[in-house]
């Protein structure tokens, strides 16, 4: 990049920051300002993503230094192909939440624009950052609007759940200061590509000391990205949140997927010396139980908002689980999974409060079946040339198909973009066919297909609770700026299974350069100071 496109890589930062800070200004009583001002700031962040997923497509990666500080020193943003994803991703995601919001929910509370802002002005950060202190600073940005966000609206359930949320997340940020401290105390750095080429260099005596404190690090991030037994705060955190803030905390586990894939992959690669691999088989062991937590949790609840929040950790483990088989190609299919749970398991959240609209939950059944016929106290004849059965509403049968779009996808059945994933993931562990399969591939296998059984009964026994034995007594009134979110996201992962070509190309060349790691150290440690980027 040259000339102005190369500050491109800085602006997901500063367009939301500015944003904000705008908003704040503005006051919470000019709605209609901050808004726009809001409509305006993720519509650019889109338009951004999908550039910067085009400048990343190619064999340099892109780095932008803040006041040209060499890298050692100074805060270095890095954008690759996996960076390009999630910010496209965020923005997506944002984006929908943002349309949907604007029904009704940014009145339910104070500040939500801002924080809002804030929470995507913190993603991206994340997702962009070349060290480990900023990783904290943009996580911590991120998870300070979270906390807005996720008692944004009020009530006893939200803010009990939300404080529980918070004091998880303060003693996860308490590890990621103690892990960051020890890594600095022995390596002298927190820039990742500088930390990944001392990684050899470590004396024996020091490496034991090195690698607890990435392990510190590591628990943090897996809390984030709701690693059981550390995601006990997920499900009723997300359950008790607003729809809008919920649809967007859905993908802050993803933030620790990526911190995981980032750091893990870094500085334990290949070329790590003695510390190769470390902590390849927890990664795994890990997302297997999270699996299997996830899958009991879908079945053991009836509650749509607790049901979409086990689906993110049956999404967690899976990612964790197939990062830790240790293979580029099972990552690329990996990071297709990502990407079609991010969008659907976003749609779901979204749709959920549309569907329980109007709905009296625990109504008398043969009450309201009564009332749809038209049955009065006395019997009358029945009519064989007269229709049997319920009409239902356009908006009833949109809401039916669009449920029935998220049950296929988070299941993983053909022919949708999540079956695709799984499918890429499996088919590179039995490869090898016949006993040459190691007993974790199988072990994998079988956690994938039973976790998509499970959550096909769950969805399956929901939705005949929700649209067939206690309907809604009137068909929801549903505006067209709250369903348009929902059908984006959902025709977004149609999309990526008409695409899959491509973005399966994509993905693995993203992966395959997480795992040799060449083109990033020699992009972050070799660019010369004198210009913020190349």
């Amino acid at each position: 990049m040259s000339g102005w496109m190369q500050h491109l890589v800085v602006a997901p930062i500063v367009v939301p920051m500015i944003a904000g800070a705008a908003m704040i200004l503005a006051g919470d009583r000019r709605r209609r300002l901050t808004a726009a001002i809001g409509l305006l700031s993720t519509l650019t962040l889109v338009v951004l993503a999908t550039i910067l997923i085009g400048i990343a497509d190619g064999p340099a990666v892109h780095v932008y230094r803040l006041g040209n500080w060499p890298s050692l020193f100074g805060i270095v943003l890095v954008l690759d192909r996996l960076s390009a994803v999630m910010l496209a991703l965020a923005a997506l995601l944002g984006f929908a939440a943002f349309l949907f919001s604007m029904g009704r929910w940014e009145r339910a509370g104070v500040h939500f624009h801002p924080l809002f802002q804030f929470q995507l002005m913190g993603l991206n950060g994340a997702f962009l950052t070349g060290d480990l202190f900023n990783l904290f600073v943009f996580f911590e940005v991120m998870l300070a609007a979270s906390y807005g966000m996720a008692l944004h609206g009020s009530g006893v359930a939200r803010v009990r759940a939300g404080m529980h949320y918070i004091v998880v997340n303060l003693v996860a940020s308490l590890l990621f200061l103690v892990g960051v401290s020890v890594v600095y105390g022995v390596a002298g750095t927190l820039n990742m590509a500088e930390l990944a080429h001392r990684m050899r260099g470590v004396t024996p005596h020091d490496r034991g000391l090195l690698e607890t404190g990435l392990a510190v690090l590591g628990i943090a991030f897996l809390v984030k990205a709701a690693m059981w037994p550390l995601g006990f705060w997920l499900p009723p955190t997300y359950a008790a949140a607003t729809t809008p803030a919920a649809a967007i905390l859905s993908i802050l586990s993803k933030v620790g997927i990526y911190a995981v894939l980032r750091v893990w992959l870094l500085l334990f690669g290949a070329a790590a010396g003695p510390s190769a691999g470390f902590g390849e088989a927890w990664l795994l062991i890990g997302g297997l139980l999270t699996i299997a937590f996830g899958s009991i949790a879908v079945l053991a609840t009836q509650n749509l908002p607790r049901l979409a929040g086990a689906s993110v950790m049956i999404s967690s483990g899976t990612l964790l689980a197939a990062i830790g088989a240790g293979q580029a190609a099972v990552t690329g299919g990996a990071l297709l999974y990502l990407v079609s749970s991010v969008l659907s398991i976003g749609a779901f959240f979204l749709l959920i409060e549309l569907v329980e609209r109007g709905r009296e939950v625990g109504a008398d059944v043969l009450a309201v079946s009564r009332e749809a016929f038209g049955a009065g106290e006395e019997e009358e004849e029945i009519d064989e040339q007269e229709v049997v059965g319920v009409a239902i509403p356009g908006t009833v049968a949109i809401l039916g198909f669009a449920f029935m779009a998220c049950a296929v996808l988070l299941a993983g059945l053909p022919p949708l973009s999540g079956f695709l994933a799984k499918f890429a993931i499996l088919s590179t562990l039995l490869a090898s066919g016949g006993t040459g399969v190691p007993a974790t591939s199988w072990v994998l296998m079988a956690a994938l297909i039973l976790s998509g059984f499970a959550t096909v009964v769950a969805m399956l026994r929901t939705g005949i609770d929700v649209f067939w034995a206690s309907p809604a007594t009137r068909a929801p009134r549903i505006g067209l700026i709250e369903i348009l979110p929902v059908a984006m996201l959902l025709l977004l992962c149609v999309a990526l299974t008409v695409g899959a070509g491509p973005a399966m190309a994509y993905l693995q060349s993203a992966a395959e350069r997480l795992h040799i790691p060449a083109d990033y150290l020699q992009g972050v440690v070799s660019t010369p100071a004198g210009g913020p980027g190349r």
